[in-house]
């Protein structure tokens, strides 16, 4: 009896970090389904894989910053057999002031980086938990940690992927089900064209490439982690922050103000 291969679906699959995972569970013997808006760079992408490493490839070109396409890859999600992992990595960044920016731009970046990714979390867990197995990597920044001037959407959207991603994760605990964060830094990728700020800005130094960053993720997860920081070198500095985020939200279960807002 031939056992069907698990698919793996991947958005924001046309370049940089998408297109890495993709060619990483390709590399795995997943077969897969990838989605972006740029349908021919999808299958470009496709065609590559399928005949490097003999795997099914289907391609869904979609915006997930408009209702239809997150219908679209929703019901791929509900009627595709043996999804076994989601990769949550479509995103955009417009770093800039917030009273610059349109509402129609807040609003698009909202869908994508938030409205898509809860909605697929939605279709592809109901399914995970159903068959006690399965796996959601949700790609989200080290912005989640910290904000500045012209970053408050993107911070804000992120640090909504981080939290969204530590409820899921109590939830399906005990289970076969994984889900991770992965928090990039600066990353070599293409969202720095749309983003409003050049990488010729950056600091050569401190920019990882799209390989390194997905390989570090899934090493990360395979040891694990609940939330993986690639850029991070010491660990204790993140086992300190948990400690004291923990400390601080036990610590305000009182039930009592503080001290100092008594008059």
């Amino acid at each position: 009896m031939t056992t069907s291969p698990s698919v793996a679906v991947i958005t924001g699959a046309s370049s940089g970090i998408g297109a890495v995972y993709a060619e990483r569970f390709a590399v795995r013997g997943y077969d897969l389904l990838l989605v972006a808006r740029r349908e021919e760079r999808l299958q470009e992408l496709a065609n590559k894989l399928q005949a490097l490493h003999g795997i099914n490839v289907e391609i869904l070109p979609a915006d997930l910053a408009d209702e239809r396409g997150i219908q679209a890859v929703e019901e791929a999600i509900r009627r595709t057999d043996h999804i076994e992992v989601l990769v949550n990595n479509a995103g955009t960044a417009h770093i800039a002031p917030f009273v610059d920016g349109s509402v129609e731009l807040h609003l698009a970046d909202l869908m994508l980086n938030i409205t898509a990714l809860t909605r697929l979390s939605l279709a592809a867990l109901t399914r995970f938990k159903a068959q006690n197995s399965g796996t959601i990597i949700n790609i989200a920044s080290v912005v989640s940690l910290n904000a500045t001037a012209g970053s408050a959407v993107y911070s804000g959207t992120k640090g909504y992927v981080l939290n969204f991603t530590r409820g899921l994760q109590e939830e399906v605990a005990g289970s076969n089900v994984r889900i991770q964060a992965v928090l990039p830094a600066i990353t070599a990728t293409e969202i720095w064209g749309v983003s409003g700020v050049s990488m010729d800005i950056l600091p050569p130094e401190a920019i990882m490439t799209s390989e390194n960053m997905v390989d570090a993720a899934l090493a990360g997860l395979e040891n694990g982690e609940a939330v993986t920081i690639p850029a991070l070198h010491d660990l204790a500095k993140w086992e300190a922050y948990e400690s004291a985020r923990l400390a601080i939200y036990h610590a305000c279960l009182t039930g009592v103000p503080a001290p100092r807002y008594k008059q």
